[in-house]
């Protein structure tokens, strides 16, 4: 059989209703250079090809074939059609879209080299660190004292961002750059990977806590002190070792009274009679007791909230079984606000929202414990009343006292510095944490009168509570949780918490109404919290670091 020639296939295939095959001189030339991406020569190699050689498309008229190629839409890879109808089609990709896929896929940095977290800085009191070249060349004793010092913070209750960037602050200036930081709830990694020697890492894991307010603020100075350029790394060891060695502003028997003080405002604050803000401090110094116990003897801090939380509701009920003119509700809920964990919520919070989710869940989880045993103690109180035979509560109709509006602002006021002093806070930092509650109380009593709500109120007054102590803290060069986590604490649903497992336990027939309320107390506490991070947000631009930098951008 005779082959046929390949201008009798392509009439066939043209009889055929197909395409005819191009033939290779009619295919367009494309440069090598072209091929490069990003690369685009001044003016081109050749003539551009006429339209009439290109390879026709279906989809595309048959004019393109009489359009001229020199067009200047043409030659940019622009689409268009010329005022005779005749359509221009491009025989290579758009120069622009070109150089968009080059900067996708061709980078200046590889996606492995480590990137500058100075910028992490920015917002916070330690942006725009001073970097002193000069400091010691052992990037080692550098990253120890990191350690150390991202430890200290920890263990004193700082959230995850206070730590993150106190690390980065401190590293950035004494001179040790390339390094990353990572925090995940009790643990701190920090990875040291320069670009022209090995990298190693370091590891500490935090397993010790304890309430020092006063600490904190001790090394949120030294932090401003080395960002600042006036402090030496190992000057900065020696001063860190000594504040950690320091002892805390308030003994033992100060931060009992406290203790007993701050049921006892609380109660007269919420309505209570003054025979049950006794009670209250009786039970307050009795949960002194069980916690110094428990501490000495190892014990679980879920056993020992439990515990204290139990007998605190057992001494409420005993009184009320013996009719003293005291409301067993307000008692408790005095008694165990100083147990609720709101410094937990609200770093907790604050680590969710500046993106430590894992930190956060940890921190939530571990808050929840402590809520938890706040709730067996108070459930097993009530559950041996009931058994023994116990007189019933009347959680629905609670006897209140009505006080005059000045009181209650000194009353507030009073409380708020007897917790700080439990909570171990600077001794210059009790009036201004003071000031910033009962201002909040009084936003509170605005927010009642124009009928805001229940649920409202409170994430409103702890947004405003969380504002002005983010501005007082930059004053005062301290962290703002210390003034503002004991500040929120009259906020804190102490007395909607009972009523809720007295519904659950005793009032078994009303136990949905418990469950309702239980959740409210849950979502109102978080609302706190969330209400103070919102307000320490809202007052970043008006700090003086924000300032500082606003005037060194004018000033570019």
């Amino acid at each position: 059989m005779a082959h046929r020639s390949s201008e009798e296939q392509s009439a066939e295939s043209t009889a055929a209703g197909e395409d005819p095959t191009p033939a290779a001189g009619a295919l367009p030339r494309i440069a090598t250079s072209e091929i490069n991406m990003g690369f685009h020569p001044a003016e081109p190699a050749e003539e551009p090809a006429m339209a009439s050689e290109l390879p026709l498309n279906t989809a595309v008229s048959a004019n393109v074939a009489a359009a001229d190629a020199s067009d200047i839409e043409w030659r940019t890879g622009q689409v268009h059609t010329t005022d005779e109808g005749i359509t221009l089609m491009p025989t290579r990709a758009n120069p622009v879209a070109r150089r968009l896929l080059a900067k996708m896929w061709i980078s200046d940095t590889p996606p492995t080299q480590a990137l500058n977290i100075v910028e992490r800085l920015q917002g916070t009191p330690y942006a725009n660190p001073k970097i002193n070249v000069d400091q010691d060349a052992s990037n080692r004793r550098t990253m120890e004292f990191a350690l150390d010092l991202g430890e200290t913070l920890i263990r004193y209750g700082a959230g995850a961002l206070e730590v993150e960037t106190s690390i980065i602050a401190v590293t950035a200036a004494l001179g040790l750059s390339h390094l990353d930081v990572d925090i995940t709830n009790q643990s701190l990694h920090l990875n040291y990977s320069p670009p022209d020697a090995e990298s190693y890492s370091v590891l500490r894991v935090v397993r010790s806590y304890t309430a020092n307010y006063a600490g904190m603020v001790l090394v949120h100075e030294l932090v401003s002190d080395i960002i600042a350029g006036g402090v030496s790394r190992t000057a900065s060891a020696k001063r860190l070792k000594e504040i950690t060695r320091q002892p805390k502003p308030f003994p033992r028997w100060i931060v009992a009274c406290g203790r007993a003080v701050f049921a006892a405002a609380f109660v007269l604050f919420i309505g209570g009679s003054w025979a049950g803000a006794l009670v209250a401090m009786l039970s307050s110094s009795l949960v002194t007791q069980i916690g110094r116990y428990g501490s000495r003897w190892r014990v679980p801090e879920f056993f020992t909230i439990a515990a204290s939380t139990f007998a605190v509701t057992g001494i409420a009920l005993l009184g009320h079984q013996f009719h003293a003119p005291l409301d067993p509700a307000l008692v408790v809920s005095g008694g165990i606000l100083l147990l609720l964990p709101s410094g937990r919520f609200v770093s907790a919070l604050q680590d969710a929202i500046n993106g430590f989710p894992v930190t956060a869940v940890g921190r939530l989880f571990s808050a929840s414990l402590i809520y938890g045993a706040i709730l067996c103690g108070i459930a097993t109180a009530l559950v041996i009343s009931d058994l023994l035979g116990g007189e019933k509560v009347d959680v629905h109709q609670i006897a209140t006292t009505e006080y005059p509006a000045w009181l209650l602002v000194i009353l507030v006021g009073v409380a708020i510095v007897a917790g700080a002093v439990t909570e171990q806070s600077a001794l210059r930092l009790l009036l201004p944490t003071a000031g910033i509650a009962v201002g909040g109380y009084l936003v509170q009593l605005l927010a009642v009168s124009i009928g805001l709500g229940d649920r409202a109120t409170p994430a409103l007054v702890a947004t405003v509570i969380g504002f002005a102590a983010r501005l007082a803290a930059d004053k005062l060069r301290s962290p703002q949780l210390v003034l503002a986590a004991p500040a929120v604490m009259f906020l804190l649903p102490g007395l909607m918490i009972f009523r809720a497992m007295y519904g659950i336990v005793i009032n078994v027939e009303d136990m949905a109404t418990g469950l309702v309320e239980m959740f409210n107390a849950m979502a109102i506490m978080l609302s706190i919290a969330g209400g103070v991070v919102f307000g320490d947000t809202l007052c970043r631009p008006l700090t003086s670091t924000a300032r500082r930098e606003r005037r060194r951008i004018r000033r570019r």
